[in-house]
This record gives structure tokens, sequence and C-alpha cells, in this order.
């Protein structure tokens, strides 16, 4: 749901407000299920309507994230049965679960690994350039790493690009994880950097 500030409030509203009412009837069936029952519930009614389009919300205010984040808070308390006041952290370290941020930021690595091993569409390939195929930066380091070009922008509302924010969160990855092929084991080591860097935990 976009609007024409592109704050993205009428949408982030519509997801917290569905998700809290699927929240609301899965806990009349918190008591017959168990905590591997649970999971995968709030997997396929929850997670995947936070996830939705998130790359879209990259450079929002905190204050955009902290609503979402409260539906992954409320969504961890229920498969693990927690009250209220349990620290959440912790909960979601169980899970293995990425606050808000880091989810879109996994997101956006996603779809930039489909255009630095060329399987993305092309109106996305169109869009990126390879430092490696910019003159007078093929000679660079940077170039050798898989990085990508992060083209100038003079707006906040420019910087969401996925022009600019993909190649960003891309170049922020370690080298190694970027030189990752197999689209099955990137997504591993991507989560597990994102993970480490949320928690601050080893990996």
């Amino acid at each position: 749901m976009l609007d024409s500030s592109l704050s993205l409030h009428q949408h982030i509203t519509k997801v917290t407000s569905t998700c809290f009412f699927y929240l609301r009837r899965l806990r009349k069936l918190s008591r017959p299920l168990d905590i591997d029952a649970r999971k995968p519930l709030v997997c396929a009614l929850i997670l995947t309507r936070v996830d939705y389009c998130n790359s879209a919300l990259v450079g929002l205010p905190d204050s955009a994230f902290a609503r979402l984040q409260r539906v992954l808070h409320a969504a961890a308390r229920f498969v693990l049965a927690l009250r209220p006041r349990d620290y959440i952290s912790s909960a979601l370290q169980t899970l293995y679960w990425l606050p808000v941020r880091q989810r879109i930021t996994y997101q956006l690595c996603v779809l930039m690994h489909g255009v630095a091993f060329v399987y993305a569409p092309a109106y996305l390939l169109d869009a990126m350039a390879p430092l490696s195929l910019l003159p007078g930066r093929a000679h660079l380091r940077s170039a050798d790493s898989g990085q990508f070009d992060i083209p100038r922008t003079s707006s906040s509302v420019g910087s969401r690009a996925f022009s600019v924010a993909g190649p960003k969160a891309w170049n922020q990855l370690p080298t190694s994880v970027r030189h990752i092929n197999c689209v099955a084991t990137f997504k591993r080591h991507l989560k597990t950097t994102l993970f480490t860097e949320a928690y601050s935990v080893s990996p």
C-alpha cells in the first residue's frame, strides 16, 4: 500500500493489524498446540506478512520498524509460551529469527545475489554496475571482491531506491559470503552473518 510521501505508514499499519488479528486467533488454539506446531503456523501466517515486499521499507526511521518489531515479539511470545515481561531478545535468538531491519537487509542481499550471478530479471541487471566493469575502477581491490557501484543521490527518498540500497547492503557483506554462488548456501551464510551482527553472538 503506497502513499504520496512513500512513508509506507498505511502499509505497515495494515500488516501489523492483520498479524495481530491472526495472533489473537492462534492464542485460542495455544493449549492443544505444542511449540513444534506453533512455530510453522506463525511462520505461515505472521512472518510471511512481515517479510512480504519488505525491501521497500529500507531507509525508513526506527519508529516505522518498531511496530513490525512488536509483531515479532508477540509472535515469539506465542510460540514459546512466554509471559509479557519475559526477556524477548533471548527468545528471538532461540527461534533464530532476525530483527526487522536485518530481515530487510536479508531480502536486499538475496535480490543482489541474483544480480551478481546474473539470474535476476533484466530490469534489475540493467540498474546495477559491478565495479569490475567501470572504467578507472576495475583495477581497485574492491572490484575483485565483487562489489557494486553505489549511485550518488541527493535525497533520502533516492537513497531508498533498490539501485542504491541493494549495492550498499551487498558491499557490506564479507567477501567470502559474496562469492558463494549456490543460492541455498548463500542464504544460509547470509542469515548467519546478519544474525551474528544483530545479536552480537559468535557464528
